[in-house]
């Protein structure tokens, strides 16, 4: 498709704000008006319009789909977005570890335990770890302490929380990211780990190193994503 607006704009709208293109406002995919609360947000969705060429690559535009899903599904309710994330903390990455006898565990205590020891002092809770691939449920009031946590976060923050948290396989990791004040890399390290141990036993070949980089991109748009959104 062509580029058809000449100039890109940010203006303040009822709700707060809004990108427009030669002066009309920019809908979602699903037809709503897409207006955000944060200028920073509004901004950062500016930014991918005014960075195309002659011609739109859809691909770029990863931040206004994140965007649109937070408006067309997760505001309206038709995404239960809060039950997705749940299921991600019952398979958690950094729950599921080694037999205690084997190197790998020594590594994932060192470099897990203190991400997740922090993030139960945060959020005043317990996390259960298990050992082997045996699932291991998580108790019934953290889940519920997790459920209204979730919950209250704004539908903007909700995207990048998916996102973030998909990316990781991990709750954990996610809030930490939204929440946390531990580097972006260091937490992408952490939910890495077991692979990066793979790659050091037996190296790494081109298309999976490509994809790693790909997923680590997308990480951290999504967290920039998640900051202009918490404003």
């Amino acid at each position: 498709m062509k580029r058809f607006w000449n100039t890109v704009s940010v203006e303040p709208v009822d709700g707060g704000w809004q990108v427009m293109l030669d002066g009309r406002g920019v809908r979602t995919q699903g037809q709503r008006a897409q207006i955000v609360s944060q200028r920073k947000l509004a901004d950062l969705l500016a930014a991918e319009w005014e960075d195309q060429g002659e011609e739109i690559d859809p691909a770029t535009f990863v931040h206004r789909d994140m965007a649109d899903y937070a408006i067309d599904m997760i505001a309206t309710g038709e995404e239960d977005i809060v039950a997705k994330l749940l299921v991600f903390l019952e398979t958690d990455t950094l729950c599921y570890r080694a037999d205690p006898d084997e190197p790998l565990y020594r590594r994932q205590l060192e470099v897990w335990e203190p991400i997740v020891t922090r993030f139960e002092a945060r959020e005043n809770l317990s996390i259960e770890r298990a050992s082997g691939i045996v699932h291991r449920a998580q108790p019934e009031p953290t889940l519920a302490t997790m459920r209204t946590r979730v919950a209250a976060i704004e539908p903007m923050a909700q995207a990048a929380l998916f996102a973030l948290t998909s990316l990781s396989a991990s709750l954990i990791i996610g809030l930490e990211a939204l929440e946390g004040d531990e580097a972006d890399d260091t937490l992408w390290d952490a939910a890495n780990l077991e692979e990066d141990w793979q790659v050091e036993l037996w190296g790494e070949d081109a298309e999976a190193a490509a994809r790693r980089a790909k997923r680590r991109a997308e990480f951290r748009r999504a967290l920039v994503f998640a900051k202009a959104a918490r404003g």
